[in-house]
């Protein structure tokens, strides 16, 4: 949230050169404050622990936020209770009559797919499309990440030879331009766990996009649009201390070729307890999406979008 100083305060050329937000008197008592409109299109096959994990990092700010949940009509969720999706989900027609300040797309196990034969990829594609003029700032997470960045501008994804798993330090590429990673350490860590990647080489062929963050061990961390109204987010910042574990755990159980993650248990001994090294990052990353690119710059009344 910002400062609120008075008109022409002397130390206000210090403070925005150091990147802190500042309001000045007379836009703070001008302000119309209401909700922030937030729809969460989960396309993990876990929808409750996915809800559990980004509502925690929505809700860690001052902001209210009003939350929506939306599947795909094309898929029928096989790991989340039909009960629970009536309750608390809709479709596709039930929300495209509305605006939003802001969107997540998550991430799917379904990245080893060609995106056109995802068995949603239309649907998708056509959530996309309707979010250039009903959604404010869209947030792209991991496979949903890539499946933007290829539906928006044509970008493909590569294999990689073996999974990229564990939690992997990053750096900011424009510390002094952008606003997603204020107050971010200058190395900062994310959980990853893909078995694609995205290219360095395929996004400065476009002109429209600009990396923000990468590793380099795990490669494109964070891609935003030259308007910040699209962030394209490669890792899973929201993940919970044990979901690698649990990954882990369960392709072991199951005889598939996985490699202990990477920088995530001590002495790289998984009877040893994990050690967290991305909560920090992650809810500083999810307070700034919401204040600087939704809060401070949806439009009050959203059908001026």
């Amino acid at each position: 949230m910002p400062i609120k100083i008075p008109n022409n305060l002397p130390a206000t050329n210090v403070l925005e050169s150091e990147n802190v937000f500042v309001m000045y008197d007379n836009r703070a008592y001008t302000q119309d404050i209401r909700p922030l409109k937030i729809l969460l299109l989960n396309l993990m096959p876990t929808k409750i622990v996915t809800e559990t994990q980004l509502l925690r990092l929505l809700g860690n700010t001052p902001l209210q936020v009003d939350i929506d949940f939306m599947y795909t009509a094309t898929y029928e969720p096989t790991n989340t209770s039909p009960e629970h999706l009536i309750k608390f989900y809709e479709t596709f027609n039930d929300v495209k009559s509305r605006r939003y300040d802001g969107m997540i797309i998550t991430g799917a196990p379904v990245e080893q797919i060609p995106f056109e034969q995802v068995a949603y990829w239309d649907e998708l594609c056509a959530i996309m499309e309707w979010s250039k003029t009903h959604v404010f700032s869209t947030l792209h997470i991991c496979w949903g990440a890539q499946a933007g960045l290829y539906y928006h501008y044509g970008i493909p994804k590569y294999d990689l030879p073996q999974k990229m798993f564990g939690v992997f330090p990053h750096k900011r590429l424009c510390p002094k331009h952008d606003k997603l990673f204020r107050g971010f350490d200058d190395i900062f860590y994310v959980p990853h766990s893909r078995h694609t990647e995205i290219r360095r080489s395929d996004i400065e062929k476009v002109s429209q996009l600009c990396i923000l963050s990468e590793s380099s061990i795990s490669g494109i961390g964070t891609v935003a649009d030259m308007n910040n109204r699209r962030f394209f987010i490669t890792g899973h910042s929201e993940y919970d201390p044990f979901t690698l574990k649990t990954e882990y755990d369960r392709d072991v159980a199951q005889g598939l070729p996985i490699q202990i993650p990477y920088n995530y248990y001590p002495n790289d001994d998984p009877s040893e307890t994990p050690v967290v090294l991305w909560r920090g990052a992650a809810n500083l990353l999810f307070s700034n999406w919401l204040n600087y690119y939704v809060y401070q710059e949806t439009p009050f009344d959203l059908s001026k979008l």
